[in-house]
């Protein structure tokens, strides 16, 4: 049965191998179909579609950075990921948020950076970026590796645990893309959407399943749901609301290099799964190697 691994990060985000490395990485584990989906951004398509090896596929996609209604009466909109498959990159409305949402990342890994430097932290705008490949999209893992380089922590696992979660006093949130108007753009663009990791409780808060629902009902394609952030439970629950509103359920590892300890191809996707997809866009073609 093929391997299929939807959801990987390469330099061009917050991953550590490049998007020749992540091909390779996942030819090594015995993947037949991969997903590069860098955060905010399509820089790495051409380097890892050149890189593809013999029998393997790309999916070329992204992930979008969102924001929400959580869905729970009188609380605060809820940050979250969406996937973006086979959308057109050259589409405009994707490419002028695309490069909005790669300002925010700078303009919030700027602020963060000087919250931390103003306390005594051993950062500052010149080391922390050079952990940024040219043209990459900023995020917080390239000061998490900072801070590792630094001393102050051993691994970027720890500096999020402990400096850099959401609404520590070193965070700074950023303007996201509402996640219906992501949907309608990668759809605009021909692509297909798929909510990320929407239960992954562990980094936050998360959005109530009626919201997944009402986002079904206006062109949501999938959910991830067999995803190392989620448990047995709401995986359960997830696959029992995809099969009520007719979605189709994915599995991916979120691979981001030696930044997460999850290996790639961890979490996979049925083949019947991925078929479907594909069959619901009309942006770009799979590749095959």
């Amino acid at each position: 049965m093929p391997r299929i691994d939807l959801h990987t990060h390469s330099t061009a985000s917050d991953g550590t191998d490049s998007p020749a490395g992540v091909v390779a990485v996942a030819a090594a584990a015995g993947l037949d179909v991969l997903a590069l989906t860098d955060h905010d951004t399509t820089g790495g398509w051409d380097e890892a579609a050149a890189a593809l090896p013999a029998g393997m596929q790309l999916v070329r996609g992204a992930e979008f950075s969102c924001v929400s209604p959580c869905g729970r009466p009188g609380e605060r909109d809820v940050s979250v990921h969406l996937l973006g498959y086979l959308f057109d990159p050259g589409h405009a409305a994707i490419v002028a948020e695309q490069a909005r949402l790669r300002e925010e990342r700078v303009h919030r890994l700027r602020g963060m950076i000087a919250k931390m430097a103003a306390d005594g932290y051993p950062v500052d705008v010149e080391t922390v970026f050079s952990f940024l490949p040219d043209g990459a999209a900023a995020g917080r893992p390239h000061l998490a590796r900072a801070l590792v380089a630094g001393g102050v922590v051993e691994s970027v696992s720890e500096a999020f645990a402990t400096l850099l979660y959401t609404g520590s006093p070193y965070y700074v949130p950023k303007s996201d893309t509402p996640v219906r108007t992501a949907i309608e753009m990668v759809r605009a663009a021909g692509g297909v959407a798929v909510f990320a990791h929407p239960l992954a409780r562990r980094r936050g808060r998360v959005v109530e399943p009626s919201v997944i629902v009402e986002l079904a009902s206006t062109g949501l394609a999938g959910v991830e749901v067999d995803h190392p952030d989620h448990v047995p439970e709401d995986r359960a629950l997830l696959r029992a609301l995809a099969a009520d509103v007719d979605l189709v359920v994915t599995g991916s590892s979120d691979y981001h290099g030696t930044n997460k300890p999850t290996p790639i191809g961890a979490e996979t996707t049925a083949p019947a799964a991925f078929e479907e997809l594909v069959s619901r866009a009309a942006g770009v073609p799979v590749l095959a190697g």
